[in-house]
């Protein structure tokens, strides 16, 4: 079993990374159980896949359980599905010494994370996540939210959580297209600061993929290890350098927004368009060889993910997408940061972007 440690200043927390770890969390959970017992959120489809399995090892620690299940996908992440969360915790009795366990993907890591931060000013909360994408990237950092008529987690707080446990081995129950979305995430890493990762990437591939244990262990500990060391150094993003997490997600949350936070584009697949778009358009700036953009792009594209706004299911004017930006939650004192590029593992932070300029690129883009 790995053993990450989230190194924040006084509120250290594990990640405990390992196959064959749910069948143990009974036992890894046990210090948290109030009175013998957890409150557990997940959704109708972890609920069927996943939690029997938890609700075994649970039983075999001689934890007691109740479970709301919420809707699968986005959508949960809404008002109304926060309301029915918190009444049902209310409900249950919670007190704010519980741990309230997030069994399940990003969104349920999300919306628990932040009903655990408002129910009672606060109660503790565990990550259980089940998905790629959750495992290597939302379940670690304590970014919580839900989404709003106007954007993509524009109503949330910082929660860090007490503990993070991550099975590899859940990964086979997922579909391949939820798998290819998390792995765009995993990409991120070797692009943001790491370009040795990212040479690992194109050599595993084939192997992560297909189910490798090996190789699917090193790239989510591997991913966790970065996300760790930036979340230690800059929290709740004050220095910037937290802010190279969102490569690719300016851009990709504008695709997503234009699509309706549906199943026509996941948020990997998202930040994965997003990332394409970012190379391309650091390459237009002068800042990245053309070389490296294609690399990313061909990349991602062996591993199913969209690069381009066709192949996200956009078709819309560069302005109208720009429009969508306008509601980043990163945008301060009028200004909307991008994460660009000098090469694979030379991200940066750009604050002269002009608005009009990513809109022209973009409407360059739609005849990609």
């Amino acid at each position: 079993m790995d053993r990450i440690t989230v190194g924040l200043e006084g509120r250290p927390y594990d990640v405990l990374i390992g196959q064959g770890l749910l069948a143990q969390a009974g036992e890894m959970l046990a210090p948290y159980a109030r009175g013998g017992r957890l409150l557990i959120v997940t959704d109708t489809q972890v609920g069927q896949h996943v939690l029997p399995l938890f609700a075994a090892s649970l039983q075999q620690a001689g934890i007691g359980y109740a479970a709301h299940l919420l809707p699968s996908g986005e959508g949960a992440k809404s008002w109304p599905e926060l309301e029915r969360l918190v009444d049902w915790l209310l409900s249950e009795h919670v007190e704010r010494s519980d741990h309230i366990v997030a069994l399940g993907g990003g969104v349920v890591g999300d919306i628990t994370g932040f009903a655990a931060h408002i129910v009672k000013r606060g109660c503790h909360f565990v990550q259980v996540p089940t998905t790629l994408l959750s495992q290597v990237d939302s379940s670690v950092g304590g970014k919580t939210a839900i989404n709003s008529a106007a954007g993509k987690n524009l109503v949330g707080a910082f929660h860090q959580p007490s503990l993070v446990l991550i099975d590899p081995d859940v990964l086979d129950t997922l579909p391949r297209r939820e798998l290819g979305a998390g792995y765009a995430e995993v990409v991120k890493y070797g692009l943001i600061d790491a370009p040795d990762f990212f040479d690992w990437c194109e050599t595993n591939i084939d192997a992560f993929m297909a189910g490798n244990p090996d190789a699917r262990r090193h790239a989510i500990a591997r991913s966790v290890e970065a996300k760790a060391r930036i979340v230690a150094a800059d929290e709740k993003e004050l220095t910037g350098t937290r802010a190279l997490l969102n490569l690719g997600h300016t851009f990709g949350h504008a695709l997503e927004a234009e699509t309706g936070y549906s199943d026509k584009l996941l948020h990997g697949e998202g930040v994965a368009a997003g990332m394409a778009l970012a190379f391309r358009y650091s390459v237009r700036r002068g800042h990245c060889p053309t070389s490296d953009a294609e690399r990313v792009s061909a990349h991602l594209e062996k591993a199913g993910l969209p690069t381009s706004l066709s192949a996200a299911n956009v078709d819309t004017s560069g302005e109208k997408l720009v429009e969508h930006m306008l509601h980043d939650k990163k945008k301060s004192g009028g200004t909307l940061p991008f994460l660009l590029a000098n090469g694979i593992g030379k991200t940066f932070l750009a604050m002269d972007v002009d608005l009009s300029d990513v809109a022209a690129f973009l409407n360059e883009e739609r005849s990609r």
